[in-house]
């Protein structure tokens, strides 16, 4: 009889000091998982969105810009459609607010970034353009271009039969332009995402008048 209380004694004593301690090293190193799967979970999720959000406003950027540029139109000093034309930055004439008047329209990369400029016409006889961009905006961020790949490239009336001298070399002659390509590279982290992504698309300039070269 004494021998089966002694076993039913010991079935039923409190875990040890050390039983106790383990359980709880276990435990805290269950938790731990957890809250760094947690973590990088969270993470990932915040890096997906965000190189989402990135592509689609450097898309809506893209698109933007091309539909600017064939509304591209001759300024209202008489200057051709065309300002100016760089691997990052071109400038030309649009009346962007609908308002008839032809204003100077700048799209430009700065630090990462793709900003448009714009400026309005002087009030006076002949029309003057001030230098320099009175109201700026900012389209895309997260704007990966090196120089190996410009964000603008132009082409001209013999393009795509000829590919010999066309992409142009830039700064272009203005005149000879008659498409000019968008392409913008986005990524969040280069360190880590090597990966960029890829938005391009080609402007026809729609509404030239046939000038002498």
């Amino acid at each position: 009889m004494e021998f089966w209380h002694m076993i039913r004694r010991k079935s039923v004593r409190g875990m040890s000091l050390v039983e106790m301690l383990m359980a709880i090293f276990i435990l805290l190193i269950g938790l731990e998982g957890v809250s760094l799967l947690f973590v990088n979970s969270w993470k990932m999720n915040r890096f997906v969105l965000e190189t989402g959000n990135a592509s689609l406003m450097a898309s809506r950027t893209v698109e933007t810009i091309v539909r600017d540029i064939r509304r591209s139109r001759q300024a209202d000093n008489g200057d051709y459609p065309v300002e100016s034309g760089g691997d990052n930055d071109v400038q030309v004439y649009i009346d962007i607010d609908g308002d008839s008047v032809t204003e100077r329209v700048h799209y430009y990369l700065l630090d990462g970034s793709i900003y448009r400029g714009v400026t309005e016409p002087n009030a006076t006889l002949p029309v003057t353009y001030p230098n320099g961009d009175q109201t700026v905006t900012l389209l895309a961020e997260y704007i990966s271009n090196t120089p190996a790949d410009p964000v603008f490239s132009y082409y001209n009336e013999d393009y795509p039969s000829d590919v010999v001298n066309n992409p142009l070399v830039t700064p272009v002659s203005v005149q000879d332009v008659r498409l000019i390509r968008v392409h913008l590279l986005v990524n969040i982290d280069p360190v880590r995402a090597p990966n960029n992504i890829n938005v391009e698309s080609f402007a026809e300039l729609r509404n030239l008048n046939n000038y002498a070269n």
